[in-house]
């Protein structure tokens, strides 16, 4: 088996990457990185300076893929059998590829510093960053929330890379500024997500590892 798929069971970026993998069916070998671990985080460093989960080691091709987007689109180029996340039509995958950049930067990105503002040390915490992350998830979910409005999945009727970072963004958002009441539609469209096998079988694997997730 020549992919090993550096990463974290908890990370909701590295979710991103395990869906496309389990949607796709490709073999891998998992590979949990400890980053409060000196060593294991110097050897990571090493595979990839940034030290930024997940990353895809081809040892086949003699390749290292950083970056989630990048990740999926190198599986479907050399390792994907069946249907594409990424559309080949250019106006369709321009769209997919928008929502997959919504939902990493403008969902993921204000969740995760929300998150990480829980484990500062207590005079270290950035209560304004905190609030402006907030201020940026809340406009974000009421985007998600009118664009879902007439979809099945994120961008329509196909399951795509859109998907794969909605399902973890989405997941996440809703532990840390719930928002079923507020936003129906991207709730609903969370539920859908928590029903699809792939991601179904991300969170069964991250469960044991719900107890370390700081706060509700």
């Amino acid at each position: 088996m020549s992919l090993f798929l550096h990463y974290h069971p908890l990370a909701s970026f590295c979710w991103k990457v395990l869906i496309a993998l389990y949607e796709h069916r490709i073999p891998f070998t998992p590979t949990i990185v400890d980053l409060g671990d000196p060593d294991a985080r110097a050897e990571f460093a090493a595979l990839w300076p940034m030290a930024k989960m997940p990353v895809l080691e081809d040892r086949g091709r003699g390749r290292v893929i950083p970056e989630t987007s990048i990740i999926i689109d190198y599986l479907e180029s050399h390792h994907a059998a069946t249907p594409a996340l990424i559309p080949a039509d250019r106006e369709r995958r321009r769209e997919v590829l928008l929502w997959d950049r919504i939902f990493d930067n403008y969902v993921q990105a204000p969740m995760q510093k929300i998150v990480i503002d829980r484990i500062r040390p207590e005079g270290e915490r950035d209560a304004y960053g905190v609030a402006e992350a907030r201020a940026l998830l809340a406009t974000a979910l009421a985007m998600v929330d009118g664009h879902a409005a007439d979809k099945h999945w994120a961008t329509g009727e196909d399951f795509t890379i859109a998907d794969c970072a909605a399902a973890p963004a989405l997941f996440y958002a809703d532990k840390v500024m719930p928002f079923a009441a507020a936003h129906p539609h991207a709730f609903a469209l969370l539920e859908r997500l928590k029903s699809r096998p792939s991601f179904a079988r991300v969170l069964d694997e991250a469960a044991p590892y719900f107890q370390y997730f700081p706060g509700g």
